[in-house]
Order: structure tokens, then C-alpha cells, then sequence
């Protein structure tokens, strides 16, 4: 009986130590994604995006499902970053020290191209003059952008981590005239 018992508490108790050793282990039946990875992302992201004005994102399991088909290619390709060019989604990439950052920190590393961000008309977005050097973020902050999904894929002792927006941002186009319009980021302060 008490070997019964043993078995059924390890039983019952197992997910819980599958997270704790394994955080990025599936075992909430959500596909691709864990709840750490979507809550820290969707508030990492939305509150960059409140700030400037752009309504919050909704996280998307077909574009985390995207998002680790790239990062898997990524790591059994060797970790070499390169964007994979889908067209109708937008796309993010990191790579980083395996298990040293967390999802939040990751996403903040894109934010951190804010310090170039100037409100305009794309490409006209950077005060460096390239619009290259704030890509991650003004994707972030695209006002029509509403959905976004992530994974992570591990090559070596680094994580590629990759981040699939619909509809795509950073748009080139020929008519940008109102600032209201969707082929902006976002409208002036």
C-alpha cells in the first residue's frame, strides 16, 4: 500500500518537477509555448507598445509554432542568425548564453534599439540615419501588428530565440502620407 502511495505522489507530482528542471518543457498543452515565455513576452512587448501608443499585442500559437520551426533550423544549421524571409510576418531574432536570460531580458535587447527610435514615416525612423538600427524595436511598436509568437531552440551552449509578428511590420511603401495610416509605426507626439 505505501508503495502505492509513493508511486501515485511521484505520479501527481511530476509536472510540477518537469517545470522546475525543465522550464521550458511542454506541459502545458499549448503547443510550442510555456506560460512563463507568453506572459513575459506579451508584457515585455505591450508595454513598450502602450508607450507609444500602439494597442497590445495578442500572443498567436501559429506564429510560436513559425517561430520554432526557424529556431530549430537555426540551431541544427549551427546557430548562425539569419532572417528567414516569410513574407506576411515579421520576424525578431537572438541568440544568447544558454539558460542566462530570461524571455523578458531577451525581448529587452531589441528594446534597447528605443535610444535611436524618432517618430515618422518609415523608413525615416532612426536618428542615425538607417532604420536598421531600430528594426527590432520599431517591429515591436508597429501599430498594426497584432499578434506575436516565440520560441526557443538551444545549438551548442546558446539559444536562438525568435519571435514571428503578424501582420509584419516595418513595411516599405510608396504611399505614406498619414501618419495614421498602417504603413507607419506610429502617429506623432
Amino acid at each position: 500500500m505505501r508503495d502505492v502511495i509513493v508511486a501515485l505522489s511521484l505520479i501527481i507530482l511530476m509536472p510540477t518537477l518537469a517545470f522546475a528542471f525543465f522550464p521550458d518543457a511542454n506541459i502545458s498543452g499549448k503547443g510550442n509555448t510555456n506560460d512563463l515565455m507568453m506572459e513575459e513576452v506579451l508584457a515585455v512587448h505591450n508595454k513598450h507598445r502602450a508607450e507609444e501608443g500602439s494597442p497590445p499585442l495578442v500572443w498567436s500559437e501559429t506564429l510560436a509554432a513559425h517561430a520554432m520551426q526557424w529556431a530549430n533550423h537555426l540551431a541544427q544549421s549551427g546557430g548562425q542568425l539569419r532572417h528567414s524571409k516569410v513574407l506576411g510576418e515579421g520576424e525578431n531574432l537572438w541568440m544568447g548564453k544558454t539558460e542566462k536570460f530570461s524571455y523578458a531580458q531577451k525581448v529587452g535587447h531589441w528594446v534597447k534599439e528605443k535610444r535611436y527610435f524618432k517618430s515618422g514615416i518609415f523608413p525615416d525612423v532612426s536618428t542615425s540615419g538607417s532604420w536598421s538600427d531600430v528594426g527590432h524595436y520599431t517591429q515591436i511598436i508597429w501599430r498594426n501588428t497584432t499578434e506575436v509568437g516565440c520560441a526557443k531552440a538551444t545549438s551548442g551552449d546558446h539559444d536562438i530565440f525568435v519571435c514571428r509578428y503578424a501582420p509584419q511590420g516595418n513595411v516599405f511603401t510608396k504611399k505614406q502620407k498619414n501618419l495614421y495610416e498602417d504603413k507607419l509605426y506610429l502617429p506623432a507626439k
